[in-house]
Parts: C-alpha cells; structure tokens; sequence
C-alpha cells in the first residue's frame, strides 16, 4: 500500500492516569509500532484525555495535578498529547462522548486545513483562511504537507489538534510527493480516530449494565478500538462473550508482537501503593518529572490517596 491509501490514524486514550505512569506512553508506542508494521496504517498523532474530578474514583486527585503530570510525561514526545477538554467539563462524560466531541471538532479543523491547502481566496495576495497568526506561511509551504505530517501542520495552524472524523469520511491534503508542475494536485486520505484500551477495558464491555449498547456500538462500530493485552489477558475469551464485540470484530485491532513486555507497569494504583510504601521501584513505574511533581504537591501521601 502506498502511504496515500493506508489510513492515517490518531489515537486516543481515555482514563483517570492517576498518576500516569511510563506504561501509559508504553502502549501508545506499542500501539504506533503494531499499527506501522500491519501495513495498512499510518499513526500521525496521539492524544491522553484524563478523566473529569466527577467520575468519583477513590483516591482521584483533582484534575489539574492529573493533566499536569501527564504533560510532564509526554514533554518529549513529538505525537502524544494532553487534551483537556474533558477534565473541564461541567460533569463526568462518557467514553462516546470524548470520541463525539473530537470528531465534531475535526470537522473545523479539516475545513480550514483545506483552506490552506487549497491555497488563498481571491488572489495571490489575499491571506489564506485559517491562520490566526497574521503571519502568511511562505509561498509554497502549504503545497508540501503530507499525511505524517499533518498532526503538526494543523497544530501549527491551530495551536493543538484533538479530533478526526470517523473512518467514513475522507479529507483532501497536498501529497509532498507528487509531481505538481504546474497545477496543484490532490490526493486523499482516510482519517481515522481509534480509541487506545488495554485488554482490561475491554473486559469491562462486558459486564452487564456498565456500559449502554448504544455507546458500545459507537465506540466499537463507528471509531473503533485497538487493544493492548495486559496480565496475560485472554482477549479471545473477551471478544467471544460479548455480541457487539462480536459484531464489530473487523473494527478491534489486538496488538500482538510476540513478546512479553511488562505491561503490569501501566498500574497507576501500584504506582501509588509504591510512593505511599516509599518503595523504590517506583522509578520503574513512573517518570522523574512525574516523580517530583508529585512529591512536590504531596499527593498520594496516605492511604485514602
């Protein structure tokens, strides 16, 4: 497949990350790696929504420590980021509700990243739509985006990106790769937004009355989701005693690699039995800058936390 007809995709993790933990970023990067080596996928871009105070967990520490420390976590990275929105919600919302809102906020994005690909309105010397800055990108800079790039060249345009529509929708970019001569040519790609879930989520879908049909159908049928195993999950046991599981299969993604990797460290709640324990093994779980912010803000110093 040529980079044009893969499908570009982004992938959202939704959870508590109290605190998050080098196993959180392990997956995504797992994740990444699976999806690039199937052949049939691009992944462009990462993005981590902790969950709202509301949610009610036991121990949950107030969301402006969780979405500082996981952006102390992703400093480095160049694909993953921290997406708010959830966290400043008026109350708690739903997994389908994440994945709804990032798509319907795609869908403005898209439309003035087409603007600027397409070039300017009305002349060479009118300002492209879509650039808040003022500053006009140099002649040409649109024309060279391509699919890997496009999760910075919106956020450049836009400050961060959070969002694509489901895979049933295609968007028009500039392939840096094409011979454009004298005209601009257009190719299309499939952008695609899936959720990131360890086995363990995927467990819960099947636990009666924990989550409404119709947001299973969507999280599974209109987005879909890639799984990474933990504990020696039996994720084919979890596929077969759930009928939407069932249903939407084609739409699950198993990441499998054949090695054994310590996923165990994706625990938050052994990360913070560690700190409260004074266990030095918590290097093992969590980043330094993650480690000395929450020293810093004393969290998690007793039981309760």
């Amino acid at each position: 497949m040529t980079e044009n007809t893969k499908t570009h995709v982004i992938l959202l993790s939704c959870g508590s990350f109290n605190p998050i933990t080098k196993g959180h970023l392990h997956m995504f990067e797992q994740a990444r790696e699976y999806l690039h080596q199937s052949g049939r996928f691009i992944v462009i871009g990462g993005i981590i929504s902790p969950v709202h105070d509301s949610y009610g967990k036991p121990g949950l520490v107030p969301s402006r420590h969780r979405l500082t420390m996981c952006q102390m976590a992703v400093q480095s990275s160049d694909w993953i980021r921290v997406d708010p929105w959830e966290c400043y919600q008026d109350t708690w919302q739903t997994t389908c509700s994440v994945l709804e809102h990032h798509r319907d906020l795609m869908k403005v994005r898209t439309v003035s990243l087409s603007i600027c690909l397409s070039g300017p309105r009305g002349g060479p010397d009118q300002e492209p739509v879509g650039y808040s800055s003022g500053v006009r990108p140099r002649r040409g800079a649109c024309r060279r985006a391509s699919g890997v790039k496009l999760w910075g060249k919106v956020s450049e345009s836009f400050g961060k990106i959070c969002c694509v529509r489901p895979h049933l929708d295609r968007f028009t970019f500039v392939d840096e790769n094409a011979n454009l001569g004298t005209a601009m040519r257009y190719e299309e790609i499939e952008l695609r937004i899936l959720l990131l879930c360890g086995s363990d989520l995927l467990e819960s879908f099947c636990i009666p009355g924990l989550w409404k049909d119709s947001d299973m159908e969507v999280i599974v049928g209109d987005f879909g989701i890639v799984v990474v195993p933990r504990d020696g999950a039996d994720t084919e046991r979890i596929m077969n005693h759930s009928s939407v599981l069932r249903k939407f299969k084609d739409n699950i993604t198993m990441v499998t690699d054949g090695m054994s990797h310590p996923m165990s460290v994706v625990s938050s709640t052994k990360s913070r039995l560690a700190l409260q324990h004074g266990d030095g093994h918590v290097v093992d779980y969590l980043s330094q800058p993650v480690i000395d912010y929450i020293l810093q803000s004393q969290l998690y110093i007793n039981a309760s936390g």
